[in-house]
């Protein structure tokens, strides 16, 4: 059975796409910037933009009945190698015993102020 998980974004329907998708023992979470909806604003360094992002990406995965535990494939898009080094950083808290297989790749993201992406597949099978 599939599931569409929504943040309540108009962003979302109007681009037809979902927050994630829950297919079996599969959750796949669309790339996560480093937005933060509650405030709903664009935190302007990199490090706020990161910890916002596994926020965001724990509470969608909880949502799917998934935890971070279960996540078997990670892929980081960044502007600039400049922030390879405090992205591992934060990345190695979150999935440093979880290990997830996973690329890093530097590209242009959507808007100029937006300093990481972050996209997670998980497995609890």
């Amino acid at each position: 059975m599939r599931r569409l998980i929504s943040s309540g974004s108009t962003f979302e329907q109007s681009a037809g796409y979902s927050r994630a998708v829950v297919q079996g023992d599969w959750m796949f979470v669309s790339g996560t910037t480093g937005y933060d909806y509650e405030k709903m604003i664009l935190p302007e360094d990199f490090e706020t933009q990161a910890e916002t992002c596994f926020r965001t990406i724990e509470n969608v995965l909880n949502e799917g009945g998934f935890g971070l535990h279960h996540v078997v494939r990670v892929h980081y898009l960044i502007p600039d190698r400049i922030y390879a080094a405090a992205l591992f950083a934060i990345s190695g808290r979150y999935f440093g015993t979880i290990r997830p297989a996973a690329t890093l790749m530097i590209v242009g993201l959507l808007e100029e102020a937006m300093k990481v992406e972050i996209e997670v597949t998980a497995f609890r099978g």
